[in-house]
């Protein structure tokens, strides 16, 4: 883990993309073939491959307790390094006792620049972690049950490394890595430590959704072995914005045009035995959606299926409407869930809006193109097929059980697909679109081949805010990366009645000179400071937009807002005269919001 350590120093250490690369097929050249596949997986941020499903579940509060323990310093020094350092991997670094013998990673930067090979060819000492070890450690806390069980997992683990492996470590478990490295440039050093192509290399890693196995395969000469596994999902092919009709038939002139509804990207694997739906992170979510399995069930062949999953209502369409999508706040209460109870799968019923399909009858389809596969798709939603629960029961059984407890079944429909060639036909679909209570349109070029992972001009998203709000900051954190030591994080509200009340938070929207000079105001304007969070004098107003609005018990006003940006600071208003929660509720009720959903539990730092 000592060689991982200044490796990635010496990757954060330049800017320069053909260095890093170098710096990266190095380590590679002088790793084994395991420790280097553990490490492709680490340097891509990650703890384990893609398609695996363990996760770590230890949060930044958990962390920041253990630190404390270990470094022996209070929450305030803690909080001085963080908004100094900007991460808890660094924070690590410098507040943890150094082992005898051992230096922080970041203070050999002089000596790595001498020489990297040299530096990771040194032999490590006796009962050194190796990255090896190290992902070992992560599976078994991955594994183990309780807060307590993990903390004592992740202390033993911290304790046994110097502050440099510390501090990627943590970086590791957050997610956080941040040295200008993405996976996509691990598969180029991949590409250049075996001698492959590039173009192999992204298609094993494609297929496999396992950057380290990938490595082994380059490493042995066999990346042509790699093979598409039903039930381990391939990434999503993404989509650009557009900002008008005019821009989005710039790129192509004939466009298919659906509908972008306010779901949930989903991927589908269904075998003539088994269902299983893959979230757009590829987490495993048919948990979630036990009716959608039932739905998919029974195709007479393997298929892998792409659309999304909606809530979905018959009694709020049209009359020539099968059925219209409900906000997301109405889908939300179906996520994250163990197990889905009946009552909820009837009082939520969902829809599959399938748009494409990337695997059937034996063939990886995504070299076709759009139309291609859209043929193929339509064929395969028209086979017949045996609903998952009818297939082990006689039918007069399944009849007896109807009678008694009418089944939830969720609904597949094959996304309407529309022509345009010209703005105006755009423009007619989009406002059809949100009359349908949807966001907007998807734009795809009909010739197009399904890129995984990638966001190209294939595929584009046309949709407009909402609305926006004026709102008023009531408090302030601390950024990372590039802005470490502004206040750029924004906590707003709005005016219920005379109190203010939070709806949302933001961090995009302002350039870097309206953050310096925001933070020189909020500095001097704090009322209470909590480490890395200041709460400030509730004077300063922003117009914030976002996409939806969902009822909410995450913050007081009983209302989030989804997605918010800031789109420009309001010094001409006055903070008496920011919106009200009556505002807020309107828009919800405009939008059709008739569901609540539960706020995030997730664990923050303190403060």
């Amino acid at each position: 883990m000592k060689r991982f350590a200044q490796t990635c120093e010496q990757i954060a250490a330049t800017t320069k993309k053909l260095a890093k690369i170098a710096i990266i097929a190095d380590y590679f050249a002088v790793s084994t073939p395991e420790e280097a596949a553990v490490a492709t997986i680490f340097l891509s941020g990650r703890p384990f491959p893609a398609w695996d499903e363990a996760r770590l579940q230890v949060g930044g509060a958990l962390l920041w307790r253990l630190l404390r323990e270990l470094s022996g310093k209070t929450d305030q020094e803690l909080a001085a390094a963080y908004r100094r350092w900007g991460d808890l991997g660094a924070v690590a670094e410098q507040v943890l006792p150094a082992k005898e013998g051992t230096k922080p990673a970041s203070a050999s930067r002089q000596e790595q620049r001498g020489g990297l090979v040299n530096a990771l060819r040194e032999p490590g000492s006796r009962g050194e972690l190796s990255a090896i070890e190290v992902q070992n450690r992560f599976r078994q806390i991955a594994e183990a049950r309780g807060t307590a069980a993990k903390a004592a997992l992740v202390r033993e683990l911290l304790s046994q490394a110097n502050p440099g492996e510390a501090k990627y470590i943590i970086k590791i478990i957050t997610g956080d890595l941040r040295i200008g490295v993405k996976e996509s440039l691990v598969e180029e050093a991949v590409a250049k430590a075996s001698g492959s192509t590039l173009q192999e290399v992204e298609r094993a890693n494609m297929l496999l959704g396992d950057i380290g196995r990938t490595l082994q395969l380059a490493a042995s000469g066999q990346l042509s072995q790699a093979r598409m596994r039903l039930f381990h999902p391939l990434g999503f092919m993404l989509a650009s914005p557009v900002e008008s009709p005019e821009e989005a038939l710039g790129y192509f002139e004939d466009a298919w045009v659906e509908d972008k509804y306010d779901g949930i990207r989903a991927q589908a694997h269904c075998s003539i035995s088994e269902v299983r739906i893959f979230s757009r992170t590829r987490d495993d979510i048919t948990q979630s959606f036990p009716d959608l399995r039932d739905a998919l069930a029974g195709f007479p062949q393997d298929a892998v299926l792409d659309g999304e999953i909606v809530a979905w209502s018959s009694l709020a369409a049209g009359p020539d409407e099968p059925g219209r999508a409900l906000p997301f706040s109405v889908l939300q209460q179906r996520l994250g869930r163990k197990a889905v109870s009946e009552p909820l799968l009837r009082q939520v019923p969902v829809a599959y809006h399938v748009f494409d399909v990337l695997y059937a009858n034996g063939e990886l389809l995504i070299d076709r193109s759009l139309s291609e596969r859209a043929r193929i798709l339509d064929g395969l939603l028209a086979a017949p097929r045996v609903p998952a629960r009818t297939q082990a029961l006689p039918s007069q059984l399944v009849l007896a059980l109807d009678a008694v407890e009418p089944r939830s079944v969720a609904t597949v429909v094959r996304a309407p697909v529309f022509r345009a060639s010209s703005p105006e036909e755009l423009e007619r679909w989009f406002e059809a679109a949100q009359a349908r209570g949807n966001e907007g349109l998807m734009i795809k070029n009909p010739q197009s081949r399904y890129t995984p992972g990638r966001r190209g001009k294939s595929w584009l998203k046309l949709k407009r805010e909402l609305a926006t709000l004026d709102v008023v900051v009531t408090a302030v954190e601390y950024g990372h990366g590039k802005r470490i030591g502004v206040l750029s994080d924004y906590t707003f509200a709005v005016w219920k009645g005379a109190e203010l009340v939070n709806v949302g938070k933001a961090y995009s929207g302002l350039s870097d000179a309206e953050i310096a000079a925001m933070t020189r105001w909020f500095l001097e304007h704090t009322l209470e400071e909590e480490g890395f969070r200041r709460v400030v004098e509730p004077k300063i107003v922003l117009e914030v937009a976002f996409n939806n609005v969902m009822r909410s018990d995450r913050h007081t006003s009983g209302y989030a807002l989804r997605f918010p940006r800031i789109v420009r600071l309001r010094p001409d208003k006055p903070a008496e005269e920011a919106d009200t929660i009556e505002r807020v509720k309107e828009i919800y009720e405009k939008q059709g919001g008739n569901g609540s959903a539960a706020g995030s539990s997730g664990e923050t730092l303190p403060g």
